[in-house]
């Protein structure tokens, strides 16, 4: 099947806009120049509604571990104890680092599939009072988890003065996420799934206690110096060469964004998928990996019992071109991961169901035909039903 046909529903990289696409086409510009200074001081204000923060967002050229990089090697030094709650591979990743930073590491490990508890973070902090940052994955991709960011930045505020660091790579555009509201000191993403641009753009927003922390820190760092950004920032610059096609996409997505009613709006349609997309499985006898309470509003994790993961996602890719996500480290071949966010909407939903079903009917799987588009079709309207009103 030709390639352009693919239906992408991983939890990244995710389908582009055509209109961000045809941006992002644009005739090249100097990256000194005037246009391209036009072109940062435009998104770089917009992208404040995005992050719910009054702070400036800093714009890397790089993937979304740049950005987590960047938050570690920024706010700490070598020597210094930070708590990292791991859940699955983002949260382990984010440990790594910091493990390769020297930092002095204390892990919470988290069975994947589960959200921390608040208990659990609060527990480690008063064992651990010289913690100088706590590193959260706020939507673990590699299993479908939210952890619930508000009540553990609130709790880590209460308790300590430890700084709040949070991973949103899978979840900023796509969840609700207020920055400054929830006490998130420093958060971060990538280009390539709600924000529905390619890889390479990675995004950094702080808090005014982040910087004082930025700016004292004393570790040696270069390419991903905040301080460089953030000097550069008011001057519609970068320190370093941007990614100039990428940001002309990207001031296409804040007016997609901005044309659906905001980021409130945006996260309510990723919320609505959510909802559709599991209901769906559940019609048709497949096993949720997360509960509804910890489950992510951008990707669904199913753990199947009658069929093998890996067999359903390659029929999804040769007889529909349907590229879906298997599990990772030790969770391969027990799980598949529908991704619903970016550029996507409840058509999609009913559109990837309804091909499970095939597929299901291919592998064996018992289940009531159509129940799963029925129970799709269903929370749909009960999610649309006040917007009708």
């Amino acid at each position: 099947m030709k390639p352009e046909w693919d239906l992408l529903h991983t939890p990244g990289p995710t389908p582009i806009p055509p209109s961000v696409e045809r941006a992002m086409n644009q005739p090249m510009i100097g990256h000194r120049g005037q246009k391209c200074k036009d072109l940062i001081q435009s998104v770089t204000p917009r992208l404040k509604p995005v992050f719910k923060t009054e702070g400036d967002v800093l714009i890397l050229t790089g993937s979304g571990t740049s950005a987590l990089e960047s938050a570690v090697v920024n706010t700490t030094n070598p020597g210094d104890d930070v708590i990292v709650v791991v859940a699955g591979s983002f949260g382990d990743r984010f440990a790594k680092i910091c493990e390769t930073y020297e930092l002095n590491v204390h892990r919470i490990d988290i069975e994947w599939g589960k959200a921390v508890a608040v208990d659990q973070v609060e527990q480690v902090l008063r064992e651990q009072p010289q913690t100088k940052a706590v590193f959260l994955t706020h939507s673990e991709t590699s299993t479908g988890v939210m952890h619930p960011i508000e009540k553990i930045a609130e709790r880590v505020n209460q308790v300590s003065d430890a700084l709040v660091l949070v991973d949103g790579v899978s979840s900023v555009g796509g969840a609700v996420l207020d920055m400054d509201r929830f006490g998130i000191d420093l958060l971060v993403t990538g280009s390539q799934k709600a924000m529905m641009l390619p890889p390479g753009l990675a995004f950094v927003a702080m808090s005014e206690r982040a910087w004082e922390r930025i700016q004292e820190t004393s570790r040696p760092r270069f390419y991903l110096d905040l301080r460089a950004y953030q000097k550069r920032v008011g001057d519609g610059q970068t320190p370093f060469t941007p990614a100039l096609s990428l940001l002309f996409g990207l001031d296409e997505v804040l007016n997609l964004i901005e044309e659906e009613g905001g980021i409130d709006r945006v996260a309510e349609r990723h919320q609505l998928m959510q909802q559709m997309t599991r209901k769906a499985c559940r019609a048709l006898q497949l096993p949720l990996l997360v509960s509804d309470e910890d489950a992510s509003t951008t990707v669904t994790s199913i753990r199947p019992e009658t069929f093998e993961a890996e067999q359903l996602r390659k029929l999804a890719r040769e007889e529909f071109g349907l590229v879906l996500a298997g599990g990772q480290n030790h969770m391969k071949g027990e799980i598949f991961r529908i991704g619903h966010m970016g550029y996507s909407r409840p058509a999609n939903v009913l559109q990837y169901i309804s091909i499970l079903e095939i597929l299901l009917k291919r592998l064996g799987h018992d289940f009531e035909p159509g129940a799963g588009s029925a129970a799709a079709q269903e929370a749909y309207l009960e999610g649309t039903r006040e917007d009708q009103a």
